[in-house]
């Protein structure tokens, strides 16, 4: 694969790898960064990963705020893909504050939407300031039917919440034709179980939805005659569309799923969690190890870089905090947890800025190596 190079944690961390919901409103009372030098440009990677994706929207709000670093082009998967049309909308609409703005308005949606959800916190998780839901009885009754019935069964109707937010947010045309930002939405083939890579000319609600269609809570969602599932089964996120059709030699990985989960899973629920984790970062792993694989070919002058592309990768990550809140609440929507890790996000991406931003366009700032091989 024509790209180079490795991703790291978003926390300083070492030399090889650096690591609302009320949030700030962009356009009034924060001044933005005055930099006298041009703007970096770079690629984004939006992993998905249920509402863990606010982590992901406070991450975008920093470096939106930040101002030193264009972007030319995103890759999404799931909530990374909701992510990706609802910045590039809001950027397409008002440069960088609008985009701020839109992702702002997306995440307050759904967590009013979240108020209203059966799967909540039990009080004891409350009383222990946990985040997860796996004891709350909504949890467990929504994983029994899971088991039982299929969503052709339990909705019948195919309902999703997130079709009307997007609707009212969303103007897909602007994203089809003029949003200044090239999108790659990644969905599963449910027939042929290959990616399928969703451009700024195909985009519509439908091929958001279809890149976040988990087969156990919705149907399929079919596009011209083809159905898909959730894109994280194969990309998540496909880097390789953004190092073949796009410039910058720079990718910045928002990765949110965790590499790293310490401990066996012992329970039904904590073993399908793991098990889910480890999918859904099977082909990023992929893709980082042809990463490296061509870089070093062009290191060793056995490919040229006129036939190859070597790519500088970053990753922004924080595997501690996002491990300790358990997968369970990646379906925990409530607007205090949006919150949260929207301050996270932004308190992580502020971190990786201060140590990795004079690496951008210069070399890798991870070692892919290490925590991808």
């Amino acid at each position: 694969m024509p790209d180079s190079t490795s991703p790291q944690s978003s926390s300083a961390q070492g030399p090889a790898s650096q690591s609302p919901v009320s949030a700030p409103a962009p356009a009034a009372g924060r001044a933005k960064k005055k930099t006298s030098q041009p703007r970096k440009r770079v690629n984004l990677g939006l992993q998905g990963g249920g509402s863990h994706g606010a982590f992901t929207w406070g991450v975008l709000d920093r470096l939106l705020e930040d101002g030193r670093l264009e972007v030319e082009a995103i890759s999404g998967t799931s909530a990374g893909a909701m992510n990706a049309v609802v910045m590039a909308d809001g950027y397409g609409k008002d440069g960088r504050d609008g985009a701020r703005q839109a992702l702002r308005t997306f995440w307050t949606k759904v967590g009013e939407a979240g108020r209203t959800s059966p799967i909540k916190r039990s009080w004891l998780s409350r009383l222990r300031g946990s985040w997860r839901v796996d004891d709350s009885p909504g949890y467990a009754w929504i994983n029994l039917m899971n088991m039982l019935v299929s969503p052709y069964q339990s909705n019948p109707l195919g309902i999703n919440p997130l079709r009307g937010i997007l609707k009212d947010l969303v103007d897909f045309d602007r994203v089809r034709t003029g949003c200044g930002i090239d999108l790659y939405l990644s969905a599963t083939n449910v027939e042929t179980g290959k990616v399928k890579i969703f451009r700024n000319r195909d985009i519509t609600i439908d091929a958001v939805l279809a890149s976040a269609c988990l087969p156990q809570m919705f149907q399929a969602v079919e596009i011209e005659g083809e159905f898909y599932w959730d894109g994280g089964f194969m990309g998540n996120p496909s880097l390789w569309p953004i190092a073949y059709e796009n410039e910058s030699h720079d990718i910045i990985v928002v990765q949110i799923n965790p590499l790293v989960r310490k401990g066996v899973p012992k329970t039904p629920f904590e073993i399908a969690d793991r098990v889910n984790e480890i999918t859904f970062n099977a082909s990023l792993m992929r893709e980082m190890r042809s990463i490296r694989f061509v870089a070093r070919m062009i290191e060793s002058g056995e490919l040229t870089s006129d036939q190859y592309k070597a790519l500088r990768m970053h990753v922004i990550e924080n595997d501690e905090a996002l491990a300790d809140m358990h997968a369970s609440s990646k379906l925990n929507a409530e607007p205090e947890f949006l919150q949260y890790l929207f301050t996270k996000g932004r308190e992580t991406a502020d971190c990786w800025l201060a140590a990795n931003f004079d690496k951008v366009g210069v070399e890798t700032s991870i070692d892919i190596v290490h925590d991808y091989l």
